[in-house]
């Protein structure tokens, strides 16, 4: 068994990982920009996915260009700024606050 294997495994959990903070957010602030990507995300992580199987399969570089590609991928959808003083636990973990229903 290959190190890369191990490599392929933790990038398609850092895939996966991010799909669910961007659906985490979407799901506390409702900005379109993380609907996009929280959809996108099931694509992509789906894509890491089979990254890893291939690197199973003995295609371990392949594999670890579609982990990469799906990678790439996800860092492209355009998102809405929500962070301005929050420490980076906050930022990783995907913590935000609700918006307020009644704006007066």
């Amino acid at each position: 068994m290959s190190y890369l294997i191990w490599v392929a495994g933790f990038g398609a959990v850092a895939v996966i990982f991010l799909w669910l903070r961007d659906a985490r957010i979407f799901y506390r602030t409702g900005l379109p920009g993380y609907r996009k990507a929280a959809y996108q995300g099931v694509l992509f992580g789906a894509l890491g996915t089979l990254g890893v199987e291939c690197a199973l399969a003995d295609l371990e570089l392949p594999g670890l260009g579609l982990i990469l590609a799906a990678l790439y991928l996800q860092g492209r959808i355009a998102r809405e700024k929500i962070w301005e003083s929050e420490s980076t636990v906050e930022r990783l973990f995907g913590s935000t606050t609700r918006p307020r229903a009644n704006k007066k």
